[in-house]
């Protein structure tokens, strides 16, 4: 199938499809004439590349686990050791910065608080 099947098929601009070929995500085949040409296979490495973007992960973290990751139709899952240890980095690194968008929104709050009081004095 050429591009423009594969965004219907994904969902995806073909913009981000050639975003993901430029980040190496994706591998089509090219035909003679230089357009490619995607498989069904294509279409499921979109699909897993969506679900690791939805979950916080980067497109060079994705790149490197992609190949390790395990499909059951339904979920994701590491196939690989060492990448659930991965992961939890991650997800610790995601759980610091909400602590700390946290700490900048109690900040602003008390920042606007403290305006409302001097603006009604």
């Amino acid at each position: 199938m050429q591009i423009g099947a594969l965004a219907d098929r994904a969902g995806v601009s073909t913009r981000a499809l050639r975003y993901y070929e430029e980040k190496g995500l994706l591998r089509p085949e090219r035909t003679a004439a230089g357009y490619r040409v995607y498989t069904d296979e294509h279409a499921e490495t979109v699909r897993r590349v969506r679900i690791l973007l939805a979950a916080g992960l980067n497109t060079d973290m994705v790149r490197e686990i992609l190949p390790c990751m395990v499909d059951d139709g339904e979920f994701l899952a590491p196939g690989c050791d060492d990448l659930v240890a991965e992961f939890e980095r991650e997800r610790q690194r995601i759980d610091d910065q909400i602590a700390e968008l946290h700490d900048v929104r109690a900040a602003l709050t008390g920042i606007i608080g403290a305006g409302r009081s001097s603006s009604a004095s």
